[in-house]
């Protein structure tokens, strides 16, 4: 029988079809126009038998695969379920969710409810009825994690915090999630492949023709493919790369300004404004600020 942490019985629409689970509780009858609440999540390891159909919803509703692999059918459209697919529901959109046996769906899963949170859902273009497919797996599992913890300790900021840990993992989805669609998913891959080798490499190269070489791209296709997965170009965070790098070293040791520019062999006038750019302050003042 599924619980909480207050051993309250679990509410009808959640299924009793799992193995293991962890789920919180915190408002079951939230007023219908309050700006974010969480109503309810948790995860889950579905049974061999487990079957979720429903018509409809009554909360809004958020659901992530951390493993195994199933079926949706949501709002009559199919999709296969497998690591990294995350979708949404909500009242008018029916849903039927299947898991393979033989590879049981783990997934991640928080209802909510208000006009503040429909709103969140339509700014990350994750509206009731959507499917997308995830980059950042692990970061978006580990929101979720969070969430769960946040759930299931009691305290008088449990609703509050679990509000805001939400907008701040929806947030961290709609940097990451794409539409679950073939061509998207290999744009996607390859886009990883490069932001890899850009982050593994960081020190040692100086232009995007540089990376776009070692990936084998065209350099054009290489700038819509950040500017459509990380919203920013390979130029800008190459320099965001080399300046987190070069604040780590200025905070952690008695390196000089000239130094550090020195190591990423870039002109001492050049990497201030590159720093402050990227900052928001000069490297002297950073240098002030760490006191």
């Amino acid at each position: 029988m599924p619980s909480d942490v207050s051993g309250v019985p679990a509410p009808a629409f959640i299924s009793t079809q799992v193995t293991r689970e962890q789920r919180f509780y915190l408002n079951l009858r939230p007023r219908t126009r309050s700006g974010l609440t969480v109503v309810c999540g948790g995860w889950e390891q579905c049974a061999p038998d487990y079957v979720v159909d429903r018509g409809d919803f009554p909360f809004l509703s958020v659901e992530f695969v951390a493993a195994g692999r199933g079926e949706l059918v949501l709002g009559g459209r199919r999709h296969a379920l497998e690591p990294g697919t995350l979708f949404t529901y909500g009242p008018g959109v029916s849903q039927r969710i299947t898991t393979d046996p033989r590879e049981r769906l783990v997934k991640y899963f928080v209802d909510f409810s208000g006009a503040r949170g429909r709103a969140l859902l339509r700014e990350c273009r994750l509206a009731p009825g959507a499917v997308a497919r995830v980059a950042l797996i692990t970061e978006v599992r580990e929101g979720f994690e969070q969430l769960v913890r946040i759930g299931r300790r009691p305290g008088r900021y449990a609703t509050r915090a679990c509000a805001l840990q939400l907008e701040l993992l929806l947030l961290t989805v709609a940097s990451s999630a794409r539409s679950a669609d073939v061509r998207s998913r290999r744009a996607l891959t390859t886009f990883e492949r490069c932001r890899s080798h850009l982050e593994s490499n960081f020190l040692a190269l100086e232009t995007v023709e540089q990376v776009a070489a070692a990936c084998h791209l065209d350099v054009a296709y290489m700038c819509r493919l950040f500017q459509r997965f990380a919203g920013t170009s390979p130029y800008q965070y190459l320099q965001r790369l080399k300046m987190n790098w070069a604040a780590e070293r200025l905070h952690g040791s008695h390196r000089l300004v000239r130094q550090v520019a020195d190591e990423l062999r870039i002109d001492p006038f050049q990497f201030s404004r590159m720093f402050k750019r990227v900052h928001g302050v000069s490297p002297s003042e950073f240098l002030r600020l760490r006191g």
